[in-house]
């Protein structure tokens, strides 16, 4: 019992390990939600005081940032991969790639470290959990780069489409926007993270909480790393001359339904769909391809889910035999070698009553001879 305390205390003390990935265009309020979602300088802001370069365009880059936060009294480990560049070029293909890229050289790590004998403790699982995708405040449909990256991500990623930027749209505009972005979804058939619920299984609250999460897709969201007084107390604020937008109100914006959500309610979840559902996709996919060689593309190699499931358990079952051939072997090597020892010790035995014999006959020789004494 005592070490079990113990553990539960050293896993509190280390805290949760989440990673979210933001990607938008310059300019759609990326770095500055973030560093508002981590209440501090997280992300450097963009420097454009040089004409001369503003105007050139830039390749992506991904850069993580580490840090830790405390939510509702749960430490996280958070991870920032933020993706500078991204939507700044005319063909965007190869950022959609690094990405892509990206998101699957994590899962080859940890491919690779579960496939070790002897595992590192020391490794660091860096899944991307949750990927933000901002949209800009256009008031319009969603643009071909956005349905193509949402479409491309989603089979590797949880990811959660926000308004970047929302306080620029009026209410009646970000309502019919929303409706728009949510129907070119449909339309589209991008798998966005939804906020899932089973009516038969959850219970009532977890139901009606995922209901209203899914009826705010996509999130409208601002951020402010100022505070501004407000009656006397001070809040995260944007200033306006029409009047003041308060980040953390739920009536100008969803920043703070998002939050709790990501770092609360659902980061559970989110890894679960990671680890049990995307991961294992990919999993799947990768040693299909490495099993079957014959397979010249990567669109070859996609196979109907029912045939990946048959392909890896028919891996399974062949690792399985190979490990019971090894068993086998060691088991008859251990069984001879006990054979031969017990012949050793059969033979020992016998050369040890072969001797007593000896040494008994000796001795009776040796009083059979000695002289009598009266």
């Amino acid at each position: 019992m005592p070490s079990n305390i113990t553990k539960r205390r050293r896993s509190k003390a280390k805290g949760v390990g989440f990673t979210i990935m933001v990607v938008g265009a310059s300019g759609t309020g990326r770095t500055t939600f973030v560093n508002t979602l981590c209440e501090s300088e997280v992300l450097p802001h963009k420097d454009c005081d040089n004409p001369e370069t503003a105007g050139l365009e830039a390749s992506i880059s991904i850069k993580p940032v580490n840090l830790d936060i405390e939510e509702d009294g749960m430490r996280i480990n958070l991870t920032i991969v933020d993706t500078p560049g991204f939507g700044d070029n005319v063909n965007n293909d190869l950022a959609f790639q690094e990405i892509v890229n990206y998101l699957e050289r994590q899962y080859d790590d940890i491919l690779a470290e579960q496939s070790r004998i002897k595992r590192n403790p020391r490794f660091r699982d860096n899944r991307v959990h949750c990927l933000l995708y901002f949209i800009p405040p256009t008031g319009h449909y969603l643009r071909e780069i956005d349905v193509s990256l949402m479409q491309k991500l989603s089979h590797r990623v949880n990811v959660i489409p926000v308004i970047g930027r929302s306080d620029s749209l009026t209410s009646s505009e970000l309502k019919a926007f929303k409706k728009r972005i949510m129907e070119d979804i449909v339309q589209f058939d991008i798998p966005v993270y939804n906020f899932p619920y089973d009516v038969e299984e959850d219970d009532e609250d977890t139901v009606e909480e995922n209901q209203e999460l899914r009826s705010l897709l996509p999130f409208a969201v601002m951020g402010s790393e100022e505070e501004v007084n407000i009656d006397g107390e001070y809040v995260r604020a944007r200033v306006y001359p029409w009047g003041v937008a308060i980040v953390d109100d739920p009536e100008h914006s969803d920043f703070s339904r998002l939050r709790g959500a990501i770092l609360g309610t659902h980061l559970q979840d989110l890894k679960s769909l990671t680890e049990d559902v995307l991961y294992e996709t990919y999993r799947t996919e990768k040693l299909s391809r490495t099993a079957g060689p014959y397979l010249e593309t990567r669109e070859s190699t996609m196979l109907p889910a029912e045939d990946l499931a048959n392909q890896s358990v028919r891996l399974k079952e062949e690792q399985l035999r190979k490990e019971e051939e090894k068993l086998r072997e060691i088991e008859l090597r251990v069984q001879r070698e006990i054979h031969e020892k017990r012949q050793q010790l059969l033979a020992k035995e016998e050369s040890l009553r072969n001797l007593e014999s000896r040494l008994a006959a000796q001795g009776s020789d040796s009083i059979i001879g000695s002289p009598t004494t009266f």
